[in-house]
């Protein structure tokens, strides 16, 4: 009776007070696990683009020309509508529910191929010191069982997650600050300017340095998670755009610097090798455990970021209430094990197939977010922003037009594989849409239709973000999905 008692006391504080929140150290662990997770996965982009050189200037001014335009942006939406849809409710208010639900799920797809890779490059790691790792028999029970353990742990609630990044970023970068120190004295500057025009696979590189960089935006989905959000998000964001760069240049530097290699020896765990010939097996063992460590925050970040997608989808009435239906835990039960199935049907595809299929469509996706920016600048200049890109319209545009013609680039060099899968899953999305509604209109599910819009203002000033009274034909096209579908305009 006791242990029931305590059960329901839990349940009634996570009911009157919320669920714990995320302050900004876990939250820039988080971003930097959406994001990055440390370098492992970057030796690719030394081999695609024919030596150091087109690496190192890669991950020196992409992020300038992509981080740090998609960090901003999303700093100031995920203040202005601080809720767990996120992208989902930037694309709502600007396009209509349509387009902000295909949004979600071009979004979802690519985070769940995204999250497939993790146990993928862990066992790629893992096989160069235990060889039996590199068959399928032993493959496959190693990807289950990871995949079980670290959905559990998520399962268990979104604020151990976020202190349990902080400690895997530490344990997994410290490795390379030491290797760092080690290579000095080896340090041959020359080595670095090394390019090969013969072996640059273009599509390869640029799909490296974009799945190495992107993601800023879906910490978007966690806002509603997030204490004091219109203060903590963007600090959170700015100082994971710092700490992504220098834990991709620090060991680039070291070991294409300190280590006279071939370019086609660097894929996937090669800085394994690099902290043996510098180090020694022990750093090398200890590059291998970062890496394991690493992965599983990067899995942790992403599924959390996907389950808290699909529970912000279903608050604001896009899909049933099961999906936001929570634990004892506070954390969304259904959503998480979906996302979880997705990853285990997703993990049988090959690194270098993921990469291209999810890339493609989170590029998609991220070219309605930038459309959805300039939108709302123009379509709502009234709407309350707590923090707002420091430039006007025109200027909001121009910081926008690096990243779009990158997007533009990958999109333009993948491969007609791709563009079929991807095509069937946009095709899909535009299938589930309307079958949702009907489900709606039929009641075969219960939907959520008590969706309050949060204010990204303070106590003071607590205004609707999506749906405004005095504007109803504005916004009304951002919630329509929220009503009886008998009611019209």
């Amino acid at each position: 009776m006791a242990d029931e008692r305590v059960v329901n006391d839990f349940k009634n504080t996570v009911t009157a007070k919320g669920n714990p929140k995320l302050t900004i150290l876990p939250l820039i662990a988080l971003i930097f696990y959406e994001v990055s997770g440390g370098p492992f996965g970057v030796e690719d982009s030394v081999k695609a683009g024919g030596g150091p050189l087109l690496s190192l200037l890669g991950f020196l001014i992409f992020p300038l020309f992509w981080s740090v335009p998609e960090a901003l942006v999303t700093a100031e939406l995920a203040t202005t509508f601080p809720e767990n849809g996120g992208y989902v409710i930037w694309i709502s208010s600007a396009f209509g529910p349509f387009w902000g639900f295909q949004e979600g799920f071009w979004k979802w797809f690519s985070g769940v191929m995204d999250n497939a890779l993790y146990p993928v490059l862990f066992l790629d790691y893992l096989k160069h010191s235990i060889p039996i790792f590199d068959s399928i028999e032993a493959r496959i029970p190693a990807l289950l069982l990871i995949t079980v353990a670290l959905t559990y742990l998520n399962y268990r609630g979104l604020h151990i997650v976020g202190f349990s990044a902080v400690l895997l970023a530490g344990f997994s970068l410290f490795p390379f600050v030491v290797m760092g120190i080690l290579s000095i004295p080896r340090i041959r500057p020359g080595r670095w300017l090394q390019v090969d025009s013969r072996k640059i696979e273009w599509r390869g590189y640029f799909n490296s340095l974009f799945w190495n960089l992107n993601y800023w935006d879906n910490a978007s989905t966690l806002a509603g998670e997030i204490e004091n959000p219109s203060r903590t998000f963007p600090r959170a964001l700015m100082g994971a755009v710092v700490l992504v760069v220098c834990s991709y240049l620090v060991p680039l530097l070291t070991g294409t610097g300190a280590v006279e290699t071939d370019s086609s020896e660097w894929s996937d765990g090669y800085f394994a090798q690099i902290g043996m010939l510098i180090g020694g097996s022990w750093l090398k063992w200890w590059i291998q455990a970062a890496s394991a460590l690493s992965n599983m925050g990067l899995f942790e970040a992403e599924m959390s970021s996907d389950a808290y997608q699909l529970l912000g989808m279903s608050e604001i009435g896009m899909l049933p209430s099961i999906f936001s239906s929570r634990s004892k835990y506070g954390t969304p039960t259904f959503s998480i094990l979906c996302s979880a199935a997705g990853v285990i049907v997703l993990s049988w595809m090959s690194f270098q197939e993921i990469l291209e299929f999810l890339n493609f469509l989170y590029a998609i996706g991220m070219l309605f977010e930038f459309a959805a920016f300039i939108k709302l600048r123009i379509k709502r200049p009234d709407l309350h922003r707590p923090y707002k890109v420091p430039f006007n319209t025109f200027g909001a545009s121009m910081l926008c037009f690096p990243p779009v013609l990158l997007l533009v680039l990958v999109m333009s060099l993948a491969s007609l594989k791709t563009y079929l899968v991807s095509s069937c899953i946009v095709v899909l999305g535009f299938f589930f849409y309307p079958a949702l509604v009907y489900s709606k209109q039929q009641k075969w599910f219960k939907f959520n239709m008590d969706y309050k819009p949060k204010s990204s203002g303070n106590d003071q000033e607590c205004r609707p973000i999506v749906l405004e009274e005095h504007d109803v034909n504005t916004d009304e096209a951002s919630l329509i999905f929220l009503s009886d579908s008998s009611i019209s305009r």
